[in-house]
């Protein structure tokens, strides 16, 4: 049987009080359920965290001693009991250690998507859906008129640009795709990332991802206006406003991002509409639940079909 207030949203973030436990908490917590590794997902300081070997080892590197108390690794398909309520991690395809949180309580289950895309990504898991009453899902782009393109065709626009490139990207998850899609599909251009991305590519080869050719950023190097694309956080990208002699490109699934009225780079790691509806049929709920974003065409396409329940 379905709670309807088995998770809900308080002023810590989203709440199981049937388990006493929150999941991706905004604020610090007692126990916490981290769903990958992004900083808006996964703060520090909270008691006691249920995650996976990659995601903590993000978490540690990015607030050392301060990322939790107790960690608990749990890998995918290992069911694990919250205080009653049982917990089993899925691949969400997002980053690497994503992980959708598939909870069952009383018999009912209840599927937390956190961040998840459905486009193949050679430096993450795949995605797995499986069957649940309750899907809780993410909805940052759920809008009839948000679909992305494909994601080789976006890349392979890199070719043609003839001089050097400044492309920002997320450090975490982003930068480490961009880098083995370039390799894959622009081979000829000469990949170099800023230092902050080097000891997260680092957490992704001791993972056994293959990311492809690239070295660490010199400023000689791109004088040398031969074919570099520089992979950069978005701090350093908004930083090089002024930037001459490269052109200025930023990956994301963000229409406002793009900064070129010539070039765009619609690279996104969330699903787009087509994508959740992908999603709602091989989950096959009985109910929507939605966060991060605007529910209301969900409401409006399933109708009386699939209730739908916006949680933000």
């Amino acid at each position: 049987m379905i709670a309807d207030d088995f998770v809900f949203i308080n002023a810590n973030g989203l709440y199981c009080k049937y388990g006493d436990f929150y999941l991706d908490p905004s604020l610090p917590v007692k126990n916490a359920v981290i769903s990958h590794a992004h900083a808006d997902h996964a703060i520090s300081g909270n008691t006691e965290v249920y995650c996976t070997a990659p995601t903590r080892a993000f978490m540690e590197l990015r607030y050392s001693r301060y990322a939790a108390k107790i960690f608990n690794i749990v890998p995918y398909h290992t069911s694990f009991n919250v205080n009653g309520v049982q917990l089993t991690f899925i691949s969400a395809g997002h980053m690497l250690g994503s992980a959708m949180v598939l909870m069952e309580y009383n018999g009912a289950k209840y599927l937390y998507t956190g961040d998840y895309k459905l486009q193949p990504d050679a430096t993450c898991e795949p995605i797995e859906l499986g069957a649940a009453d309750v899907l809780i899902t993410e909805s940052t782009f759920a809008d009839p008129k948000v679909i992305h393109p494909d994601p080789v065709a976006e890349i392979q626009k890199l070719n043609s640009i003839q001089s050097n490139i400044l492309l920002g990207a997320y450090a975490t998850g982003k930068s480490q795709r961009l880098i083995r899609m370039i390799t894959d599909h622009a081979p000829q251009k000469k990949i170099l990332v800023h230092h902050r991305i080097l000891p997260i590519n680092k957490i992704y080869e001791a993972a056994g991802i293959a990311l492809g050719n690239y070295q660490l950023y010199g400023r000689k190097l791109m004088k040398a206006q031969d074919n570099f694309v520089y992979i950069v956080p978005p701090f350093t990208f908004n930083s090089y406003i002024r930037a001459t002699d490269v052109k200025r490109l930023f990956a994301s699934g963000w229409d406002n991002l793009q900064v070129n009225r010539e070039d765009s780079l619609f690279i996104s790691d969330h699903v787009d509409w087509n994508d959740i509806l992908t999603a709602v049929k091989q989950v096959n709920p009985k109910q929507i639940w939605t966060l991060h974003g605007n529910g209301k065409h969900l409401q409006t396409y399933f109708g009386d079909n699939i209730f739908v329940k916006l949680l933000n």
